[in-house]
């Protein structure tokens, strides 16, 4: 099977653009979970999507479960075994003392370390091979896709 452009020319069906998006975030997602292992770090898929999510002044869960679009009780699950693995805690809200944070501990932030020269190294790669114009083409194009699809964007 050949693919170019896209489509696959077995059956000259395209790939979608949800695929092809997906398709590349995949690898630089397994690149990081990888790193993390090799460093000593057993952290689970569904943990380190909830974990990234974590904003740097700390979320509260219903955030989590809505920005990981996963039900809250799921989220609780996933953020009780984060901190039973001391990666996260769990502080009360300066802002709503009904309210709690999940916030990143010291040795979470080392999962954040590890994680962000493997997402440069492979941004770099991305960089390489499409070359510098296509590379700021593709950004600006996925900026402009996030203004209508990123209900979290700033």
């Amino acid at each position: 099977m050949c693919k170019t452009a896209g489509v696959s020319t077995d059956d000259a069906s395209p790939l979608n653009l949800g695929l092809l998006l997906f398709i590349p975030y995949r690898a630089m997602e397994t690149a990081v979970l990888d790193a993390l292992a090799e460093a000593g770090h057993d952290l689970p898929l569904n943990q380190a999507r909830v974990f990234q999510r974590i904003a740097p002044e700390g979320s509260r869960l219903a955030q989590l479960a809505q920005a990981s679009q996963l039900p809250k009780q799921t989220v609780g699950s996933i953020v009780d075994h984060l901190e039973r693995s001391g990666y996260v805690r769990r502080i009360p809200d300066p802002t709503d003392a009904r309210a709690r944070l999940v916030t990143i501990t010291p040795r979470g932030q080392e999962l954040v370390e590890i994680s962000l020269p493997v997402v440069r190294a492979t941004e770099a790669a991305w960089r390489a091979h499409l070359g510098e114009q296509r590379t700021v083409l593709l950004r600006d194009a996925l900026a402009d896709l996030r203004e209508i699809t990123d209900p979290f964007r700033p």
